[in-house]
């Protein structure tokens, strides 16, 4: 049995749910696009044009509610399926959109270029702990109007995995997905390289994200519409800050996510019922000492966890942002923060997790953290595996022959068993004596990470592609580089 946290009463999700759905009326939402507002008028909400507010009545978001799909699959780009998004099947992948990389030997936080992701993306390839890839980094060298696609062009020139993205305008938005409809393999219906075949077989789930409190943005909105046209899945991310933007009790900050959420849900439903979408976040708590927006603190993971309840109860895919840290270096806080919430994640049953190696309120990346993240990411998905009955007796059997003696060892069944019985991490964690440690250097888990991350750096190797494909990709990359100002593209290493 797959051990669960569940931190909600049934009567507590109903009652978070029908505040949510007062709030859609009173104060209603704010809705700073056009053609979503249209959408929400021709089905029967009230819109106030002047103040660009949406009345969203209780069936109308109930109607939407019912169309969304509870279940949809991400494939790599040879489409094999690699992530079921839905029931408590739990996955992980990197933070994304952080602005500057962690130097390893000097400690400093330095800006984020193409290499620093290049590096991100073939430490996350290397490790099966990560099931998906994220746009990891703003590349700083790039121009801010390329920068969301020329992300996910290095994803794709180095990785398989499927990628958790996202636009952050409505303009960039159709040209990503034009690059991955490159990779859409055929199927018995499609034509591969369409957009008919990505929507049929998605490698990619796009980040959404209303702005706090309850308000859609002009891209906001228009990227949900357009996401839902193309039946590319949307994953919203909604941000209540407990105590800033958002109320103060925990429970507030779900309310004002659930609205804020089932508010997407309809907009994009209204575009094209039956589109996949993710019932996600990004919530924090808000730090009244220092001013910041802890996420690594145990209530940010509290939020997360009850907001997935409220998801799940309605059979929507769910995510969060999770096993991060507010340290500035990979040290004792950044290992405690991130390995206790992504264990709340996995045990939660969220179907995507992201925020590993994650430092500094998500602002810093670091591949070193990615590697020590992986072997709490293995250990939380061991501790959902759960205690299995592997053997005919639970141990009886196992005693014959023992005489009083720990013989155990010599079994046959240990052998077979051992390494399903226990998550075996890597070098990272130290499980040597005393004297195997000193004699190893006296190393610390950071200075572990860093060897590991040079070993998985140098064994990387580049996924196969199609030299077409591949062509195409680059192709339109360097035209849309030009377009920005780039005479050629940044060097990869």
């Amino acid at each position: 049995m797959q051990p669960k946290i569940e931190l909600l009463t049934e009567d507590l999700i109903d009652r978070i749910l029908d505040e949510a759905f007062q709030l859609l009326m009173k104060p209603g939402i704010k809705v700073q696009y056009a053609e979503a507002r249209e959408l929400l008028g021709s089905a029967g909400c009230e819109v106030d044009e002047a103040n660009q507010v949406v009345r969203i009545p209780e069936s109308v978001a109930k109607k939407a509610l019912e169309t969304v799909p509870s279940q949809f699959i991400l494939y790599d780009r040879e489409g094999n399926p690699k992530i079921t998004y839905g029931g408590d099947h739990v996955h992980f992948d990197p933070g994304s959109s952080g602005v500057s990389i962690l130097d390893p030997e000097t400690l400093e936080h330095k800006p984020a270029y193409t290499p620093d992701l290049v590096r991100i993306i073939k430490v996350a390839e290397m490790l099966p702990q990560y099931d998906a890839q994220s746009t990891a980094v703003v590349c700083n060298e790039v121009p801010k109007e390329i920068g969301d696609f020329y992300r996910l062009y290095l994803v794709l020139l180095h990785s398989n995995k499927p990628i958790v993205t996202g636009a952050f305008s409505n303009d960039t938005l159709q040209t990503m997905i034009d690059m991955l409809a490159i990779f859409a393999p055929s199927t018995s219906l499609r034509t591969g390289g369409s957009r008919e075949a990505l929507a049929e077989k998605p490698q990619a789930v796009f980040d959404v994200c209303p702005s706090p409190p309850l308000i859609w943005s002009k891209f906001g909105a228009g990227n949900l519409i357009e996401l839902a046209r193309a039946g590319v899945p949307a994953e919203m991310v909604s941000m209540p800050l407990a105590g800033a933007a958002a109320p103060v009790t925990l429970l507030g900050s779900v309310v004002q996510h659930a609205a804020e959420c089932i508010s997407g849900i309809t907009i994009h439903q209204l575009a094209r019922a039956g589109s996949p979408i993710v019932w996600g976040g990004a919530p924090a708590i808000f730090d009244m000492r220092k001013g910041s927006t802890p996420m690594g603190a145990i209530e940010t993971a509290m939020i997360d966890a009850s907001y997935a309840q409220v998801g799940k109860s309605l059979n929507i895919p769910t995510h969060c942002y999770l096993g991060a840290t507010e340290s500035k270096i990979v040290d004792a806080q950044a290992g405690m923060e991130s390995g206790m919430s992504a264990l709340v994640g996995a045990l939660a049953g969220i179907n995507m997790i992201s925020g590993a190696g994650m430092l500094d309120f998500l602002a810093c990346h670091s591949p070193e953290k990615l590697t020590i993240d992986a072997e709490a990411i293995g250990m939380a998905k061991r501790m959902l595996e759960g205690v299995q009955v592997r053997t005919e007796t639970l141990a009886t059997a196992m005693f014959e022959g023992i005489n009083f003696k720990g013989d155990f060892l010599k079994q046959r069944i240990t052998r077979e068993l051992f390494s399903k019985e226990q998550y075996l991490p890597s070098d990272i964690i130290d499980r040597d004596s005393i004297r195997g440690w000193q004699a190893s250097g006296q190393m610390d888990t950071f200075a572990r990470a860093k060897i590991r991350t040079q070993k998985l750096l140098k064994e990387y190797q580049r996924p196969q592609m199609d030299a077409e494909k591949e062509k195409k990709l680059v192709n339109m990359m360097k035209n849309l580089a030009k377009e920005a100002g780039m005479n050629s593209l940044p060097a990869l290493e």
